[in-house]
């Protein structure tokens, strides 16, 4: 059992849900902070130092958290010692490598054995005191880190870009990890926050001089632009057709105007203190340690729900629900949909806010019935929390929602989730219809077995692969039926599962349209998927 995130701000006030809802399961409102400390027309937030209401239950987790640590360290050591693709070709490229490595592997092997034997009657004291503390924990951790550099003001007659960023982390524990074929989940979680939050970060705003219109040869798909010959820079995947004038990118970096960053599988305490002290320079506002940890639903989650979700505008209410439903291996982490209003500004006395949405669905290939199940829970609690927290007067500028939904739309086994009601209310940018992708769209889960391959190795090289149709198929991963077998009926031509996504809901007060897809290759052997960013341009709904 992993211990809870550590400590990198503090929590988040709560409220308690309704009679048969998990705690957290509410709406939670944010207090502010006394203005001379907050930025105007901001609700700079006051920070709790825990995210329990009382600091003996804190103190007590402490403790609870300590007795399980030595047994969480060996079963994560335990399971590390299984070599990711590239650590084995390494060890068979050494004299002796393989033999020595065996051996110290058996005596890695035997010592974490022992421990965990030996540490069981004290373990078994931790589990029982953490377990009832859980149940009093509030669902998220907030960060609010003053300093930093504002958003410029939204002059409402003219229009605003905003730019949002969805990935799928992998930042298990290093022995789940290897699962993925991914193991150094510090090392990851280091690079990424340096990738995501630079030293000189970019103030937001409105960046229309980056949406990049369209270039290239209508008869022709898969191939590059670069810039003076050079291979940085972000090129133009090619295609024949063209809708809502979405300009798709594949770039081997991450967009450095990104107001809204949202993360999934953030699962280890080392990992989450990393990135929230990396990105709290660039992003002020954080939820983090998201998920209702303990008993839930008769069911034991020992792990949070991996999501992080961070925000360069102030945060003005945020709410959490666990699926009910999750199964198997997946009801180990408390997988759930995280909710946010942002504020944006004021004008004339009205709010300007938006609401963002971050989530990850049941992953095995044969529960399309879970997820199903969960897609429409997540409808429902987006309305809630929209009916909830919207005042009178408000001007909503988008309602985002970013995720790994762990299923595309290309395979075939996928087909009942491809055709929920989700896709009728949020617009996906990349989809044409149910089982039809935009000719433009590619794939965002990777082959995991082959990530360390050197046509895949480096952003750069990741980038030039798979702007190549050849590429893709190599190195993505293929359609699949609902066994997780290889779909036979995808024919050809296919560009790859992908199951990131980043949906928009079409406003009414305010026009909202998206303005560029980016399908990033920023974390080449680091992840087992694409990044995706979406730039929604926002503006009045009357010229």
């Amino acid at each position: 059992m992993a211990p809870g995130a550590m400590a990198c701000g503090g929590g988040a006030n709560s409220s308690a849900g309704a009679p048969g809802q998990e705690q957290g399961d509410a709406a939670i409102p944010l207090s502010p902070l006394p203005s001379a400390e907050a930025p105007q027309d901001s609700p700079g937030m006051a920070l709790p130092q825990s995210p329990f209401r009382y600091r003996a239950q804190a103190a007590l987790e402490v403790v609870a958290e300590g007795l399980l640590a030595p047994g969480y360290w060996a079963l994560n050591h335990l399971l590390d010692l299984q070599p990711t693709t590239a650590e084995r070709g390494r060890q068979q490229q050494q004299r002796c490598g393989r033999c020595c490595g065996c051996a110290r592997q058996a005596v890695v092997a035997v010592a974490c054995a022992t421990l965990l034997l030996l540490w069981l009657p004290l373990g078994t004291l931790g589990l029982l005191l953490w377990l009832p503390l859980q149940a009093a924990r509030r669902p998220f951790a907030y960060q609010y880190t003053a300093g930093t550099v504002p958003a410029r003001p939204w002059d409402l007659r003219q229009r605003r870009t905003f730019t949002f960023l969805s990935a799928n982390v992998c930042l298990l524990p290093s022995g789940l990890a290897k699962f993925s074929n991914l193991g150094q989940t510090p090392q990851r979680a280091a690079y990424i926050a340096r990738q995501l939050a630079p030293a000189s970060p970019e103030p937001a705003g409105d960046h229309t001089s980056l949406v990049e219109a369209w270039r290239g040869d209508a008869n022709s798909y898969g191939g590059t632009l670069g810039t003076s010959g050079q291979d940085g820079g972000s090129v133009v995947v090619e295609m024949p057709s063209m809708v809502e004038s979405v300009s798709p990118v594949l770039s081997e970096h991450f967009p450095d105007d990104a107001d809204f960053v949202c993360l999934q599988e953030v699962f280890d305490p080392v990992a989450t203190t990393i990135l929230c002290r990396h990105l709290a320079g660039t992003f002020p506002h954080l939820l983090w340690d998201v998920g209702a940890r303990g008993l839930r639903h008769g069911q034991l989650r020992v792990l949070g729900s991996g999501l992080l979700l961070a925000s360069r505008y102030p945060l003005l209410a945020a709410g959490y629900h666990g699926f009910p439903n999750g199964a198997g291996e997946d009801a180990l982490a408390a997988k759930g949909l995280l909710l946010a209003q942002v504020l944006l500004g004021r004008a004339r006395g009205q709010r300007l806010v938006g609401y963002l949405a971050c989530t990850h669905l049941q992953a095995p290939a044969a529960d399309a019935a879970i997820r199903e199940e969960q897609l429409t829970l997540m409808l429902r609690w987006l309305r809630q929390f929209r009916q909830a927290e919207q005042r009178d007067g408000d001007l909503v500028a988008f309602d985002v929602l970013c995720g790994d939904l762990n299923f595309d739309n290309c395979s075939s086994g996928d087909a009942l989730n491809q055709r929920h009601q989700l896709f009728q209310v949020y617009q996906d940018p990349c989809r044409h219809a149910p089982g039809q992708d935009q000719p433009w769209a590619i794939g965002t889960l990777l082959n995991y077995l082959k990530i360390y391959e050197e046509p895949v190795s480096t952003p750069e090289k990741m980038k030039r692969t798979l702007s190549q149709l050849g590429g893709r198929q190599q190195f993505l991963a293929a359609p699949i039926l609902s066994s997780g077998a290889p779909d036979p009926a995808a024919g050809a031509d296919w560009q790859g599962r992908r199951v990131d996504y980043i949906l928009h809901r079409a406003g009414t007060q305010l026009r909202t349209e998206a303005a560029e897809v980016s399908f990033i290759t920023q974390l080449a052997t680091r992840s087992d998927h694409l990044p995706v960013a979406l730039r929604l341009r926002v503006a009045p709904s009357i010229p």
